[in-house]
């Protein structure tokens, strides 16, 4: 468990060069969003710019009567301004001291750093925690951060001085795992590394349930750990049944359905996934037969498995990450729960869900109900999923909420 973070005096030590930061003027009217606490400028928002920003450079927000609004870090792109702060503050080390010493707070709050049966949660989440553009996951003492803002990336070194400071022995290593996530136009050349000590790859805890996370070579951080309660969830639905986990990365839902299931397959088309797969169900459940993964397309199984499964999990990646191919994300979506909905058993249980920032609740629910319609068969919906605490949903950013399911009882 980290130390008492109170009464720590950090050093304030300015991260920037610059004395004097460009100046982001608004256009009339357009501070609204701002005065709302939306952490996002847009582009077309921009009435002038004062200066000759680069990617990531700290800039103050001002509106159309030359009245000071935030500071935040600059980008070319839509989302111009990622705003950090709603003052005219410095993003220094005391700023970075602030906000993650409050979200561990936060955590702790939570209970999560107590919880012996659970010893993965995420640490810092965005926008959720005050800091746009930083994803840090917490593998019992293991950090793996994610950054998606040059502004960001140039202080991660502070980040992982910050966090140690704060959680002392707790804290074994910091891993940065943004090489494929920080904006490629900055030129920052990224590589994934240990900025902090090092580990070997973990075997972590999960409701009591072990996890081999690969953060090095797996998917975002090594483990989708937004998927927790809802993991718990199937637990609950899989007693005695022929349970189809779709898109089972490295098994999560899988391993919960092994506690009381008939029989669990896994589908990912990734073999290294699959080989994830069986090792962490090999780790829970040793020489089980009631268990196989197959690496193969979602589709194509999902055409030749009619009337085989009781329960079907769809968890697939992100179908849309930005608005320009939002049709046609819902469009996958359509086709997707079309597909399960028709090959599930009567009285089968669908879980349903989209990880797609874009997607909002209201348009993936309209996807899987006209999925529903288009095949014929009556379907109750019966819970309505999301993300759990520790990604926490700042009530001025909806487009935070981005994890929606729903559990779905089809006649």
């Amino acid at each position: 468990m980290p130390p008492d973070i109170h009464g720590t005096d950090p050093q304030k030590v300015i991260l920037s060069d610059m004395t004097k930061r460009v100046k982001i003027i608004l256009k009339s009217g357009k501070d609204q969003s701002v005065h709302r606490y939306h952490p996002w400028i847009f582009s077309g928002a921009i009435k002038k710019i004062v200066g000759n920003p680069g990617e990531g450079d700290e800039v103050e927000v001002f509106d159309n009567k030359d009245n000071s609004l935030a500071v935040g870090h600059y980008q070319p792109g839509s989302i111009a301004v990622r705003i950090m702060d709603f003052s005219d503050r410095r993003i220094d080390r005391s700023f970075y001291f602030d906000r993650i010493s409050a979200a561990i707070e936060y955590r702790k709050s939570m209970g999560y750093f107590d919880n012996q049966d659970t010893t993965l949660f995420r640490l810092a989440h965005a926008e959720g925690d005050g800091l746009p553009g930083l994803i840090i996951d917490n593998y019992d003492g293991v950090a793996v951060m994610q950054i998606h803002s040059a502004g960001i990336y140039r202080s991660r070194e502070v980040v992982a001085e910050v966090l140690k400071e704060l959680m002392g022995d707790y804290l074994l290593a910091v891993f940065d795992k943004s090489e494929s996530t920080v904006p490629y136009k900055a030129g920052l050349k990224a590589e994934n590394s240990f900025i902090l000590g090092d580990s070997d790859i973990k075997v972590v805890k999960e409701y009591g349930y072990n996890f081999k996370v690969d953060w090095i070579n797996g998917q975002k951080t090594g483990f989708f750990i937004d998927q927790r309660e809802n993991r718990k969830l199937v637990e609950s639905f899989t007693s005695n049944r022929d349970v189809l986990n779709m898109f089972g990365y490295t098994g999560g839902f899988s391993v919960y359905a092994m506690s009381n299931a008939k029989t669990v397959h896994t589908v990912d088309i990734s073999s290294r996934a699959i080989e994830m797969a069986n090792l962490n169900i090999g780790i829970n459940f040793p020489e089980d037969k009631r268990h196989c993964a197959f690496a193969a397309d979602a589709f194509e199984y999902l055409d030749n498995c009619e009337n085989r499964y009781d329960v079907i999990i769809l968890d697939p990646p992100a179908f849309a990450k930005h608005n320009n191919v939002l049709h046609n994300a819902l469009q996958g979506y359509k086709r997707l729960n079309m597909k399960a909905i028709q090959a599930i058993k009567k009285g089968g249980i669908l879980f349903t869900f989209s990880c797609s920032q874009v997607v909002s609740k209201e348009n993936f629910r309209k996807s899987v109900f006209v999925a529903a319609a288009n095949t014929g068969r009556k379907v109750r919906v019966i819970h309505q999923m999301g993300q759990p605490p520790d990604h926490p949903v700042n009530i001025y950013h909806p487009e935070s909420e981005y994890l929606k399911g729903l559990v779905l009882y089809i006649e």
